[in-house]
């Protein structure tokens, strides 16, 4: 993980810093005082809200230390300031098609905003890797589970330019 970036789009880190705010502002805060309650009724062992609650806070601890070194590490990088606009680099929006005439519009974004039901797949990823820096009309091939494809490149789609903000 450290040898190559985080990258990250900002509504990608909006996301992470959200759940990390609602873990530890008001998940673990409330775990916390049921697990205070719980070990207030006496006997532990038998204690299930006492037990399920010291199980749930590590996981929530535990997802809190991952966000938390993940957000740490981000390079947010915005699309819509992408100068390149001809050619697929991190946060573009690319529709591909393969030698079957299948269409897919896929989006290069962060390992950690990942989500191939919505097309939105990691940079690092087999597809991104074989078309970043590809222009429309580029054909690339890739390897996938299923076998090796042809993927030719039909638009590139950036978010519209937005003034940055300092």
């Amino acid at each position: 993980m450290a040898d190559k970036p985080n990258y990250i789009t900002p509504d990608g880190y909006r996301r992470l810093r959200e759940e990390y705010e609602a873990l530890f502002g008001t998940e673990r805060p409330q775990l916390v005082e049921t697990i205070s309650w719980a070990a207030g009724n006496g006997d532990r062992s038998e204690n299930g809200d006492y037990i399920y609650g010291r199980k749930k806070l590590r996981e929530i601890d535990r997802r809190i230390g991952w966000l938390s070194k993940r957000m740490k590490n981000a390079t947010v990088v915005d699309p819509s300031q992408q100068p390149t606009r001809d050619k697929v680099f991190f946060g573009a929006t690319v529709i591909l098609v393969d030698e079957d005439d299948k269409h897919r519009t896929v989006t290069l974004v962060g390992e950690d905003e990942t989500d191939p039901s919505a097309g939105r797949i990691a940079w690092t990823s087999p597809i991104a890797r074989a078309i970043r820096g590809a222009a429309v009309g580029d054909v690339r091939r890739v390897t996938l589970p299923a076998g090796e494809r042809e993927l030719e490149v039909v638009e590139i789609r950036y978010p519209p330019r937005t003034v940055a903000q300092s």
